[in-house]
């Protein structure tokens, strides 16, 4: 049965960057719009990809270097490979990982996000960013919130166009954290160096759902006040503790950062 919050008709963000990923969950509509904000901005697919990696990295750094063997993820997404349980399973198979996402889609393909490896546990809620307290008491019949947690938040907080209520609510999740945990988020940046997004991006908002806001560099760095800001600081997704040929590409409009609580 398909969830009736499904709109084949308009494109869908999470379908196109499905769709840019090489993915299957999407409709002409999405691949339609992709190739056009893709003609608009041609390196806009590589974001998708940057922003994926940089998860990929971002949580092996929290397994490995920091102990942390929980996640809350919260703006999910459709199922790909490297999902945030996956990679930290793979290290620790006994990390335990809630993921949280309104989309509809998203929803009836959440089974794929709960192959959890024995030793560890999955859960999903189909809940929405803003509902900061269901969130919470949700996730802890899975997570325990006097040990550290990853909190992940990439791409997402672009959907609240309001600063205050954006800032107001990565604040309240952090609050509920326990010192240790930490902070990983990635946000759509608008830079005079980068012309061609804002037109892709606008571009968008007329056409696709949900809205997006861009942030500039400055303003994505807000989201880790009073955090301890790891290196090398709120920087392009790619360049992440990036090696090899992926450390030199050009930047992508999408800026990330990982924060740890003390």
């Amino acid at each position: 049965m398909t969830d009736s919050r499904i709109n084949t008709t308009q494109p869908h963000t999470a379908r196109i960057w499905n769709y840019w990923l090489g993915g299957k969950d999407n409709y002409p509509v999405d691949q339609a719009a992709g190739d056009q904000i893709r003609a608009l901005h041609p390196g806009i697919g590589a974001y998708a990809l940057a922003d994926r990696q940089f998860l990929g990295r971002a949580v092996s750094h929290l397994v490995t270097e920091c102990g942390i063997r929980q996640f809350l993820d919260i703006g999910t997404g459709l199922p790909t490979a490297d999902n945030t349980h996956e990679v930290a399973q793979r290290l620790a198979p006994e990390s335990r990982v809630v993921y949280v996402d309104n989309d509809p889609l998203v929803l009836t393909h959440a089974r794929a996000l709960l192959t959890s490896a024995p030793e560890g546990r999955t859960d999903y809620l189909d809940e929405d960013l803003r509902n900061v307290e269901k969130i919470l008491e949700h996730a802890a019949k899975t997570l325990d919130f006097d040990q550290p947690v990853g909190l992940i938040l990439l791409g997402v907080v672009i959907f609240i166009d309001d600063d205050s209520e954006a800032y107001g609510i990565v604040r309240r999740l952090l609050d509920a954290l326990p010192a240790g945990s930490h902070l990983v988020l990635s946000h759509t940046i608008t830079s005079p160096e980068m012309p061609d997004v804002d037109e892709a991006v606008a571009f968008w908002n007329e056409n696709g759902t949900p809205k997006l806001t861009q942030r500039t560099p400055e303003q994505v760095a807000g989201f880790f006040e009073g955090l301890e800001l790891l290196a090398p600081g709120v920087v392009s997704c790619n360049r992440w503790r990036a090696e090899g040929s992926a450390a030199d590409a050009e930047d992508v409009a999408m800026f990330g950062g990982v924060g740890a609580k003390h």
